[in-house]
């Protein structure tokens, strides 16, 4: 019950601009937004914005890096964030590739949740620190891709 009470919050744009505001200050300057969440999907949108521009006219590399990596960071946080013991989670390595110029709208999807699920399961079984790679797309508003993120990521079992 207590996760699906977090996605419903994580969902609504009043307590998830909150959270940015209080724990990811560039997040929130950017402009990111959850779109859609699940407990095996994310969708995180940006738009071109004066904060997120850069000077060619597209949305600079790593304000699309930030929203990559929150639409998998979203995920391993609705997996994490209430149990025990807790688990802490970390970015180890991020990959990038840019196919188009990220103009307008930008959403990022992650369907990796399951894949999450099972790492922070394996980590608490096994007490060791488990490596999880993750893939973000990111689309314009016509629906092609103009980049790709590959974010691993780290899952232990800790004590405090």
């Amino acid at each position: 019950m207590e996760q699906a009470a977090l996605i419903k919050k994580l969902g609504s744009s009043l307590w998830f601009r909150l959270y940015l505001m209080n724990s990811l200050p560039a997040a929130f300057f950017s402009g990111l937004r959850v779109q859609s969440l699940s407990t095996s999907s994310a969708v995180v949108t940006i738009k071109y914005s004066w904060f997120s521009k850069n000077p060619f006219k597209s949305i600079y590399f790593a304000c699309l890096g930030m929203a990559a990596e929150m639409s998998s960071g979203i995920l391993a946080l609705t997996h994490t964030q209430h149990r025990r013991p807790r688990i802490s989670m970390l970015v180890l390595n991020m990959q990038a590739s840019f196919h188009k110029k990220a103009v307008g709208k930008i959403r990022f999807e992650c369907h990796d949740g399951g894949k999450i699920f099972d790492a922070i399961e394996k980590a608490v079984s096994t007490k060791e620190g488990i490596i999880c790679e993750t893939t973000s797309k990111g689309y314009d508003e016509q629906d092609r891709c103009v980049a790709e993120f590959n974010i691993t990521w780290t899952f232990k079992e800790t004590s405090k």
